[in-house]
């Protein structure tokens, strides 16, 4: 039925081993969890380094080729997609789901049994949550104007966001920052690609700022861009997708011509179509002009001679996120520019940023977007601290748009935990074992925060579960306190995370885990023969 060589298993066992692939993965990301997270380096096969603690860039990494064990990349991805942080817990949830399973299944509990269960125990933690959760949504003294929204409450969210991040010990700084940065953008949308992040080595990570306005590296210049002004208030400007570079046709194409006058008239018409959209443009009324094709040294020293700015090879994201901003609308020709796609700005000026010349654009009227330029020692320092930043902002984001946040460091795990055991005793049967072990399984959270921190988990655990079963619920938002080794009220402290990273968290590690314990047969089919029927050779590669 099936060709030679293929590799098929099934049953109990391949199940047993899909989980144990599983659970080698999530070994490699539960150090990276919690403020004392641990960080990875992961060399690459083309000698790239990387130095991260982010579960979903180190996921990315892995050169992982067991089927099942690439579920958990997905995940990661989904949740780094989805709410931007969480995705180490994320992976860490779904192996400690299905660790527990692993139990069920050695003592021959029908997986089916176990995935009602784990989907029954996932909508009652996700009810909990939302009646848990607290509506942040409310005006008052400390509130932004135009969103409503309590702009201490959204430091604190990105706070917690960055408390496990390489950036940590400046967490107060770039929490403003970023804070800034979100409010800024349209209250409905809150599109994220209007935030552009730089990276500019040297100096330190607090001589890193905020522009309110596009900002991005000055592209190659042709000679005369040093008689071009420098500084251009209330800017007319111009978005091209062309090249304005003098092309000589004779380059391109075969001509035969019998007179030195037609040869004369092929050179003059060349002249004359790079002059032509030269004229154009001057005649448009713009005095800033971007390209994301380059703009030749005869261009440049036309535009210059006439006091007008031009940059070419700009990069395609920093060129839509000006046509967004300015209300410039990118042109692929110059035979009809009409004032409705000139786009205008309260400033545009080029500056000296480390070792840079960079172009800015500020106080632009139509979509609200800011860039934050980060500085740092090395490159790898600055990448982590871009991915840091990346996640901090969509906390934020999620925290504005859907207001609701929860305690973080464990409390919320360890309040639905305590909560699904108390459900699980009042019903039958299976479900009821099963319930509760989704319930243990939530207490790997707060336990691994411990373990990383170097603290003793079973005695954080115990003193967790004597707070959290208080019938007054007055410990709900207990949680570890990685300052003075014990727990705290998390929600005093401010350490609050969005509701959103939680309830994404606990659905698809839920999935994952459902997913994985349906599959009990994986079929492989051998590589495809040589040209001399030989097999093909294995793939070389780590194996997990």
């Amino acid at each position: 039925m099936l060709r030679q060589g293929t590799d098929e298993s099934q049953g109990i066992p391949q199940l047993i081993s899909n989980i144990n692939a599983c659970n080698a993965i999530v070994d490699i990301v539960r150090t990276t969890l919690g403020p004392r997270g641990m960080d990875k380096l992961v060399c690459e096969g083309n000698g790239s380094i990387t130095i991260s603690n982010d579960g979903a860039t180190i996921m990315k990494l892995l050169d992982i080729v067991h089927p099942a064990a690439n579920t958990l990349v997905e995940i990661a991805k989904s949740q780094d997609e989805e709410v931007g942080d969480g995705t180490t817990t994320v992976v860490i949830l779904a192996g400690e789901f299905l660790k527990e399973a692993k139990e069920f299944i050695e003592t021959g509990v029908h997986p089916t049994d176990i995935i009602r269960g784990y989907t029954r125990a996932a909508e009652l933690a996700k009810d909990k949550v939302n009646q848990l959760s607290v509506n942040i949504n409310k005006p008052d003294d400390k509130a932004d104007n135009k969103s409503g929204v309590n702009r201490e409450i959204l430091e604190k969210c990105a706070q917690t966001a960055l408390n496990s991040k390489l950036v940590h010990s400046h967490k107060e700084f770039f929490s403003k920052m970023v804070v800034d940065a979100v409010l800024v953008l349209d209250n409905t949308l809150l599109d994220v690609e209007l935030i552009g992040i730089k990276k500019e080595k040297g100096g330190s990570l607090e001589d890193s700022q905020l522009v309110d306005g596009v900002a991005f590296k000055k592209c190659f210049s042709y000679a005369g861009f040093e008689q071009q002004p420098k500084k251009i208030p209330t800017p007319k400007i111009l978005l091209l997708n062309l090249e304005l570079e003098l092309k000589a046709e004779k380059d391109n194409a075969e001509i035969r011509v019998d007179r030195s006058e037609d040869y004369q008239a092929m050179i003059d018409a060349e002249w004359k179509i790079i002059y032509q959209k030269l004229d154009y443009i001057v005649a448009s009324g713009a005095n800033v002009i971007f390209s994301r094709l380059a703009i030749g040294d005869l261009a440049t020293q036309y535009f210059a001679d006439r006091n007008i700015f031009c940059g070419g090879r700009v990069p395609s994201d920093d060129l839509t996120r000006l046509s967004k901003a300015t209300g410039a609308k990118i042109q692929t020709t110059v035979s009809n520019l009409i004032p409705e796609v000139i786009g205008t700005a309260a400033m545009f000026e080029e500056l000296q940023i480390g070792g840079e010349r960079y172009n800015f654009v500020t106080g632009c009227p139509h979509a609200k977007t800011a860039t934050i330029i980060l500085r740092g020692g090395g490159e790898q320092f600055i990448e982590e601290a871009h991915r840091s930043i990346h996640d901090a902002i969509m906390v934020v984001r999620r925290a504005k748009k859907h207001s609701y946040v929860v305690g973080g460091g464990g409390a919320i795990e360890m309040e639905v935990s305590r909560y699904l055991r108390e459900y699980s005793r009042t019903i039958k049967g299976k479900q009821q074992l099963v319930i509760n072990s989704f319930a243990r399984a939530l207490e790997v959270i707060p336990r691994q925060i411990s373990a990383n921190a170097g603290f003793d988990s079973t005695d954080i655990l115990n003193k967790l579960r004597q707070k959290h079963a208080d019938a007054s619920g007055a410990g709900k938002w207990y949680g570890v306190d990685i300052e003075n080794e014990d727990i705290c009220d998390t929600f005093e402290k401010n350490i609050w995370e969005p509701v959103m990273v939680k309830l994404n968290s606990i659905t698809t590690a839920t999935e994952a885990a459902c997913l994985i314990l349906s599959v009990d047969a994986t079929v492989k089919a051998p590589p495809p023969a040589g040209p001399d029927n030989t097999p093909a050779p294995a793939p070389r590669g780590r194996r997990r």
